[in-house]
């Protein structure tokens, strides 16, 4: 039987792609799992020692879900929309050179929990409604550290976009699209009142939506060119984190553990906020954007919760460099309603 090779796109891994292929001297051709052509290639039983490790997070369970099933739904593996769920247990088996394994149920190891999301309940609603300065809940920051750097964006744009609404018919110039001045910056989802950040959309369209523009307004945006950046990414986290890059089946556990965690503080930065509570409601966000400041950062990027695009929020507005300015006009703003 001819050997059959697989690719990083039939796992969509960051730590497959970036990291462990590349490592392995493959060849290059098209991939015999899913067909793509021209990729790095190798033989799948040279990836068992990663996946071991995997497969270590979870145990046999008579009423638990298949390996193929939970690497999909906890890691997003075997994403490639011609990898279906007998095209996975198949690569699978060939990896770890067993084709039984992959056929017998499992559940997560029940050694691996998180307190993070507990603690960050717990923080959030003190922060708000009980203590701002001196608080009596701690969360654990070391913790929190090593998952942000985990959660590091890869290849962010360079040009990213700004939006104001004119009034009085007058475009603004490039110098007033920037952050508002100190004394005149009011809470943000990622700001406190008087510290200032640049709010970013990934494209007009989103810039112009951050503003809550209505039909018939105009809406002047401007163009920002920004260097290369340190940011980090809390749109996607399961999209983002690898288990592939730990060394250890404990710091797997315990990341699968931690993962709501992380898509909960993702969460924070996304969730619509009602203007006449935002100073308040804005507040978690604002600790996490601090916590991730302090750690070093120069920014948080974070889905929009009014378009198909992204937002960046830069930490120091100076580093992003103004470009030109133009008219857009608004001729649809949709709204979607659902019965409470």
């Amino acid at each position: 039987m001819p050997k059959k090779y697989c690719c990083p796109e039939c796992f969509d891994d960051r730590g497959l792609r970036e990291d462990i292929f590349p490592s392995l001297e493959p060849e290059r051709g098209t991939c015999d799992f899913c067909g793509e052509v021209n990729v790095l290639l190798v033989e799948p039983a040279r990836l068992a020692p990663w996946f071991e490790l995997l497969v270590n997070v979870y145990e046999p369970d008579d009423n638990g879900k298949s390996l193929v099933e939970w690497m999909t739904d906890d890691w997003l593996l075997f994403s490639h929309p011609k990898m279906d769920a007998a095209h996975a247990k198949d690569l699978l088996g060939e990896i770890l050179d067993d084709g039984e394994i992959v056929r017998r149920p499992f559940a997560p190891s029940r050694s691996y929990i998180s307190e993070g999301l507990a603690q960050w309940e717990t923080l959030r609603d003190e922060m708000m409604h009980r203590n701002r300065w001196f608080l009596d809940t701690s969360i654990n920051e070391a913790r929190l550290r090593q998952l942000l750097d985990l959660l590091i964006a890869p290849d962010l744009p360079r040009q990213w976009f700004r939006a104001r609404i004119r009034t009085d018919d007058e475009m603004y110039p490039i110098e007033k699209m920037g952050a508002p001045p100190k004394r005149r910056a009011s809470h943000g989802r990622a700001n406190p009142a008087g510290i200032p950040y640049l709010y970013l959309g990934s494209k007009p369209e989103t810039a112009a939506s951050e503003v809550r523009p209505h039909t018939g307004e105009v809406a002047c945006v401007a163009d920002f060119t920004i260097p290369q950046i340190r940011a980090v990414d809390l749109r996607y986290p399961r999209e983002l984190v690898s288990p592939f890059i730990l060394t250890d089946a404990s710091e797997i556990g315990q990341l699968r553990a931690d993962l709501p965690f992380l898509e909960r503080l993702g969460d924070e930065l996304t969730r619509p906020i009602l203007p006449q509570g935002a100073a308040i409601d804005y507040i978690p966000s604002q600790y996490l954007c601090e916590f991730i400041k302090k750690r070093g950062f120069d920014g948080v990027v974070y889905r929009s919760a009014v378009s198909d695009g992204f937002n960046l929020a830069l930490f120091e507005p100076d580093i992003a460099e103004g470009g030109s300015v133009n008219l857009y006009n608004v001729t649809k703003v949709s709204v979607d309603v659902t019965q409470t």
